[in-house]
């Protein structure tokens, strides 16, 4: 635990930053060139612990990876070319590496023992292994298979036509990640678009993924070969300056290089709706990846309801709009949010506990939240429940609050923005 004690007295906030990669394709980059045959090189590789966890495991698979600074080369055999860990494949806190190592691992020729930490272990696995399960995949694990740690003996797999119950981007990429070594092609139905971050590698790749109206389909039998990935800033980063901006007094703060894929842009049209003072422009030279300068300035907001198919597009921005409509004028619903309750902790609860310490006007729903502003916030001690985005949710908040306010455990926010507090630093 890392208690750490934030008080600022209420800056304006004026500068330019450049965001850390983006955490979905810094994952992504160095899974795709493991199982790709040849080098991958990346470029503004997020140096988060959760990446880094996935780096570890590959390397235990016998990839060779190389870090210098944000760039990240990958050698690999390709994937008939791991060798068997002779250790634990440990995720740390890392979601997404556990759930998409589930789709790899199981169409693979070894056998792998994966497990995380205390949090991983609450985490449902069971959405991600049931679909594995009726390809053929052979895993098992605690709860049969609902808990880490997992065990996974590779294996041929066969393709399925998959309909997904949840709009979730990290069990549809487990499914096509399994799909490359599955007999057939596989199919994903979606209800609701999650991003497609898996969907562009894929072809960046080589790889042919075909997507009409939702339907997602995938031959099985596809090599991939080594290339060249930029990882845009991470737009769920950018979120907490994004918010910051518009709440403190006198401020204005242009955020450079990130990432405005169509799948993850919600915020955007949040912060439009509420009525902020927020400015893009495109970048020109973009690769499989949209990226922008943006722009925000301390606004006049209005309340307005975030429900629906806007639900994937900003999941991990809730808690920092949470916090955004506790300074807006009038009611903010948050609804069609019951994937919150199983992320990194219950983030409705989490949120609007944390928030009420501030003073906030904010009761829980069974799917999300109510938020009555605007509301002057004050001093508290906060927990973050070692969840990184409740972490910066409370940084941030501190900006603008009466007093100070004492995040119980900062070192959660490594997890994905290892720069934050010298980022706040640089724009104070």
């Amino acid at each position: 635990m890392s208690e750490k004690v934030l008080q600022y007295d209420k800056p304006s906030l004026q500068g330019t930053l450049t965001i850390p990669g983006d955490k979905s394709i810094s994952h992504r980059s160095v899974m795709f060139g493991a199982i790709a045959t040849g080098k991958t090189t990346v470029d503004g590789f997020l140096l988060g612990e959760d990446c880094l966890s996935t780096i570890d495991c590959f390397r235990k698979l016998g990839v060779k990876i190389d870090v210098e600074g944000t760039n990240v080369s990958i050698d690999s055999p390709g994937i008939e070319g791991w060798q068997e860990p002779t250790e634990v494949l440990y995720t740390g806190n890392s979601g997404t590496t556990t759930r998409l190592m589930l789709g790899i691992l199981a169409g693979s020729t070894v056998h792998s023992v994966m497990t995380g930490d205390a949090s991983i272990g609450k985490r449902p696995m069971r959405r991600v292994i049931d679909p594995l399960r009726q390809m053929g995949a052979h895993i098992t694990g605690r709860a049969d298979g609902q808990y880490t740690p997992l065990a996974i003996q590779g294996t041929a797999l066969q393709a399925i036509d998959y309909h997904m119950p949840v709009a979730s981007a990290q069990v549809k990429s487990a499914v096509l990640l399994a799909g490359l070594r599955a007999e057939g092609t596989t199919i994903v139905r979606e209800i609701e678009v999650s991003r497609d971050h898996t969907e562009r590698m894929l072809r960046q790749f080589g790889a042919q993924v075909d997507e009409v109206d939702g339907v997602i389909s995938l031959k099985g039998g596809q090599t991939l070969t080594g290339t060249h990935v930029s990882v845009p800033g991470d737009i769920s980063s950018a979120a907490f300056f994004l918010v910051a901006g518009a709440i403190c007094e006198g401020s204005k703060i242009t955020l450079e290089n990130v990432g405005i894929n169509p799948t993850r842009d919600g915020i955007i049209e949040v912060l439009h709706n509420m009525g902020a003072s927020i400015t893009l422009i495109p970048d020109e030279d973009s690769q499989s990846e949209p990226t922008a300068t943006v722009t925000i300035e301390t606004s006049t907001l209005k309340g307005t309801t975030i429900e629906g198919d806007i639900i994937p597009r900003l999941i991990d921005e809730i808690p920092i709009l949470a916090l955004l409509a506790t300074q807006a004028n009038g009611k903010t619903i948050i609804k069609d949010a019951e994937e919150l309750k199983v992320k990194e902790t219950d983030r409705i609860t989490a949120v609007v506990d944390e928030l009420k310490k501030l003073g906030a006007n904010i009761e829980a729903t069974e799917d999300g939240m109510i938020i009555e502003g605007p509301t002057p916030l004050r001093g508290a001690s906060l927990k973050t429940y070692g969840d990184h985005r409740i972490g910066m949710m409370g940084a941030v908040a501190a900006l603008i609050t009466d007093g100070a306010v004492t995040l119980d455990d900062a070192k959660c926010i490594a997890v994905s923005y290892p720069s934050f507090f010298e980022h706040i630093e640089e724009v104070i």
